[in-house]
């Protein structure tokens, strides 16, 4: 109760926010609503329109249980537990990378350029891209393989939630793919440097992977390593499409040039930033 009346969304809102804002979360206010909409899967909006509404004694538990995890720096996705990719709503945990919106973007180079055949997702995390063009494309066969046996589990859960499966492999990069396997193969690697990632905001360092965000001293080893094993999984005509650094983007089309990729291309996000390699195995 309070001054007594019933405690209503609004007020559970407006203390939300105020716990948020000490503990310097950017723009608590709205946080607070997205938070709301986020645990109920009805969107910010939701919380606008209910703020007059009463709030039941399980609703104000819940929601305050999340508004302290936000507040000691757990991303909202990890709170809520959801996060929307492209047409889908997908569960997301620590187990994987949160889905960035780049990541997006990936997926529509893909579909443009590869129509058909079996397309390998490498590194599927919580199975956001994997799951996309199954969703959106007309391919035989989509491959999800991660090397975390925990990321596969979400992966998974997210196949069930959206009833479409792909074929799930454990497997370090493209090792555990055959040879002239796939007609494309795609990834969001791991591409900061050690130091960049130890560098990272706290919400993103001490919270999301590390092995799915940091590759070696210089950022590159699993582009490297999937610009060099690719070239045997990828059936000759076939495609290679990965998400980048953009302040190692000029370094990646070198490096798939030298590894005898043709067509090489790196293409910018919308924000006009280096993003995208895309190429293509010789015929021959």
């Amino acid at each position: 109760m309070i001054d007594g009346a019933t405690r209503t969304i609004g007020s559970a809102l407006e203390a939300a926010a105020t716990r948020l804002r000490s503990a310097g979360i950017e723009e608590p206010r709205r946080e607070a609503e997205r938070l709301w909409g986020g645990l109920r899967r009805e969107g910010r909006s939701a919380a606008i329109v209910a703020r007059g509404e009463p709030l039941t004694t399980e609703d104000d538990r819940v929601f305050a249980m999340a508004v302290q995890r936000r507040a000691s720096g757990e991303p909202l996705a990890y709170v809520t537990g959801w996060c929307g990719f492209r047409l889908l709503e997908l569960r997301i945990d620590r187990r994987a990378l949160i889905p960035r919106p780049e990541t997006e973007m990936l997926v529509e180079l893909l579909l443009g350029r590869v129509s058909g055949g079996t397309i390998a997702d490498i590194g599927t995390g919580s199975g956001c891209i994997a799951l996309s063009l199954l969703a959106e494309g007309r391919f035989g066969r989509v491959i999800a393989l991660d090397r975390s046996r925990a990321a596969l589990d979400l992966a998974r859960e997210n196949a069930a939630l959206v009833g479409s499966w792909p074929l799930f492999v454990l497997g370090d990069l493209a090792t555990s793919l055959a040879a002239d396997s796939c007609e494309a193969i795609v990834s969001n690697p791991p591409y900061l440097t050690v130091a960049e990632h130890d560098a990272l905001e706290p919400a993103v360092r001490d919270w999301e992977p590390a092995d799915a965000l940091a590759s070696g001293p210089d950022g590159m080893e699993a582009t490297r390593a999937l610009l060099t094993d690719g070239l045997r999984v990828v059936r000759p005509g076939g495609s290679i499409a990965l998400e980048l650094d953009a302040s190692r983007a000029r370094i990646a089309g070198e490096s798939a040039n030298a590894a005898g990729w043709t067509n090489v291309s790196v293409i910018n996000d919308l924000f006009g930033r280096e993003r995208y390699l895309l190429a293509q195995r010789s015929e021959a």
